[in-house]
């Protein structure tokens, strides 16, 4: 059954034409692009329920800078990278450095994001090539000694076979894409809620006459602050 399977789709692939290379090229790269972005997607969910972040937030609120910076330095989530960039940049903008390394990490998220959406257009757009290039193919046949109803309209269903796949191509990728828009509006809600409770954290600090001005990270080479 496998065998009769794969002669199947090798035989249908051979009919819809050159046009089906390209088409597999982006087949391809949509399914490389889709399970890397899982992967990152399920890595960072793994991240967002690390309690870290809230024990590092009650610190600064106490103005325990120190051990909230230990904290953060064996985190990889973005709520603990944002946190500590704030506190290293204490004595000019916290808020601001909390807020720009939010960014990179929406950066991060966003990543490849263009290269699905090109797809979802570019696949459609040379299926429909392949057809047209197909048909015209078929409709060669007329004013000839080898003109056949059978024949035009046999070239006329294996050229829609490009179509068909350009159209499941899209498919594939316009799913997942905006499933990871969305993913990426809730990971940016969290993080903006996430550098607010670190200022309010901060505030607090500096009413309780412990301000992060005051706070000296020790200076670490080869980390991103």
């Amino acid at each position: 059954m496998n065998t009769l399977l794969a002669n199947a789709a090798v035989e249908t692939f051979v009919k819809g034409g050159p046009i089906m290379w390209p088409l597999l090229a982006c087949l391809i790269l949509a399914v490389a692009t889709v399970a890397e972005r899982v992967l990152w997607w399920r890595r960072v969910n793994r991240l967002r329920d690390d309690p870290e972040f809230s024990r590092a937030l009650w610190d600064v609120r106490l103005g325990n800078f120190g051990p909230a910076w230990e904290l953060t330095s064996a985190g990889r989530s973005p709520f603990l990278t944002a946190l500590r960039s704030g506190l290293a940049n204490g004595r000019t903008d916290p808020v601001a450095a909390m807020q720009l390394r939010a960014e990179e990490s929406m950066e991060e998220a966003a990543a490849r994001q263009w290269l699905l959406s090109t797809l979802v257009t570019l696949s459609p757009l040379l299926g429909l090539l392949g057809t047209v290039v197909g048909i015209m193919g078929s409709f060669s046949f007329i004013g000839t000694e080898q003109l056949a109803v059978a024949k035009v309209s046999g070239g006329v269903g294996e050229a829609l076979i490009a179509t068909a796949a350009g159209l499941g191509i899209a498919i594939l990728c316009l799913l997942p894409h905006n499933y990871f828009h969305r993913r990426q509006q809730s990971l940016r809600h969290d993080l903006e809620q996430a550098v607010n409770q670190a200022e309010i954290a901060l505030r607090a600090a500096a009413a309780a006459g412990r301000p992060v001005a005051d706070f000296q990270p020790a200076p670490e080479t080869g980390r991103r602050g």
